[in-house]
């Protein structure tokens, strides 16, 4: 399972990932320096401050790029170097370039490419995209739109000072409540679902369905909002962020005292 990978490319796949995702953070903000400038979020991150040049950030963002996918294909498998190569793309040019500011399904489509990381991790353990894997990637998948919807709500202003169409700015608050709370009840079933599927003890169960009953708790009170109550976006918003941590935080530790007790 997720433990399989040799004691040497483990490492590696690790670093190498992490060094996409970064490679992919920076070309996205060479891409998005004009409206980060727009955007009290984002206006202090380091092209739009000035303290990097978008030559500067584009020439860093594509050699990590290489270097990164070179490396997991190299030292751990060309399937996980491939599915990381496809995962920057798809965040760059699809995503950033495209998605972000041409339609408020952006979040939607483009949660994809947040979603991959655990499916090359399991493509350079096993050497194959397992169905274990494409659970992990539907968490992160289905989590996304009300992560980013809640945040999206108590910053519509940022958004539409920058020009982005984001679900609060296009369709209003109302429609955007509603569907953070459909997301959470389809949510909250699918993070159980690695116990079920034997790759997690039913603690891991146990732990995952409270999560998913704090999420649900959390979208309810953003429905039932009044119109400009941002409280209860910005809890969701913050909730969301530990559930993430806290799921596969859990199903590592399990895999963890899994391994530990079936090798007594």
């Amino acid at each position: 399972h997720m433990l399989s990978a040799p004691a040497a490319p483990a490492p590696m796949a690790i670093a190498a990932i992490a060094i996409g995702a970064g490679a992919a953070g920076a070309l996205n903000m060479w891409c998005d320096a004009d409206i980060d400038a727009l955007m009290t979020r984002t206006s202090k991150r380091p092209v739009p401050s000035g303290r990097v040049t978008p030559g500067e950030a584009l020439g860093f963002g594509l050699v990590l790029s290489a270097l990164s996918v070179m490396t997991l294909g190299v030292l751990v498998g060309w399937l996980a170097a491939s599915l990381l190569a496809f995962t920057i793309f798809f965040y760059v040019v699809i995503y950033t370039m495209w998605l972000k500011r041409s339609t408020p399904q952006n979040i939607v489509i483009g949660g994809a490419a947040g979603a991959l990381p655990p499916v090359i991790g399991w493509a350079a353990a096993t050497g194959a995209v397992g169905v274990e894997s494409l659970i992990l990637f539907l968490i992160i998948f289905l989590w996304t739109p009300p992560h980013f919807w809640a945040l999206a709500l108590f910053k519509v202003g940022d958004y539409a000072a920058a020009g982005i169409p984001m679900m609060p700015n296009v369709a209003g608050e109302a429609s955007t409540r509603r569907q953070i709370f459909a997301y959470a009840l389809i949510l909250a079933p699918i993070g159980v679902l690695p116990w079920p599927f034997g790759f997690a003890s039913g603690f891991y169960g146990v732990v995952a369905a409270a999560l998913g009953i704090g999420f649900i708790w959390r979208a309810w009170k953003v429905l039932a909002a009044r119109d400009n109550e941002m409280t209860p976006a910005k809890a969701l918003f913050a909730f969301s962020i530990a559930y993430l941590f806290a799921i596969f935080a859990t199903l590592l530790c399990d895999r963890i005292v899994s391994r530990v007790v079936a090798s007594l």
